[in-house]
């Protein structure tokens, strides 16, 4: 499938919402459990870090953002989480791997020298995507929160962009 990749804007407010419940509903990938609204959405739009969507037939299916790493801290300004989102009959075609792909040279065209996130380890398809995207597993945060009253793990990954990336040297 071709997907259209593009920065997002308000008026996507309502898809991401639909997109990121079923990733709510689906207890696969967030720890969030309360169902947002298009108006909850707002906060994900800023000027500094990139949204993403991916639309398929002018209709979004996915999204993707990045937001501060670690906001009281301005060395860390230039590391941005990431979360994405692919709509439940989007998955499996494509369309995390071209929104991914889209945010990571939006974030890079904005300045970031790393993208970093926390994966359950269940969720197998998003490792699988970010492993062929270049992404490093550095580590597992073990019982890292609760949810429906269950203990979860989470995976951390990152990429160096940029910079980072190209100035790297290989460790022995």
């Amino acid at each position: 499938m071709s997907f259209t990749t593009r920065a997002a804007t308000a008026t996507d407010a309502a898809a991401l919402a639909r997109i990121y419940n079923e990733g709510i509903e689906d207890r696969a990938a967030t720890f969030q459990t309360e169902l947002k609204s298009a108006e909850d959405m707002g906060a994900w739009f800023n000027a500094r870090y990139p949204l993403v969507v991916a639309e398929e037939a002018g209709e979004v299916v996915a999204w993707a953002s990045a937001s501060a790493y670690r906001p009281a801290r301005p060395w860390y300004d230039g590391i941005a989480e990431f979360s994405m989102y692919v709509a439940r009959a989007a998955r499996g075609r494509g369309a995390g791997r071209a929104t991914l792909g889209a945010l990571i040279e939006a974030a890079e065209a904005a300045g970031c020298w790393k993208l970093v996130s926390r994966i359950f380890p269940e969720n197998e398809a998003s490792l699988a995507l970010c492993r062929s995207l270049g992404f490093r597993e550095v580590g597992v945060y073990e019982r890292h929160g609760k949810l429906d009253g269950e203990w979860r793990d989470c995976v951390i990954v990152e990429l160096l962009l940029g910079e980072a990336r190209n100035d790297r040297t290989e460790a022995p």
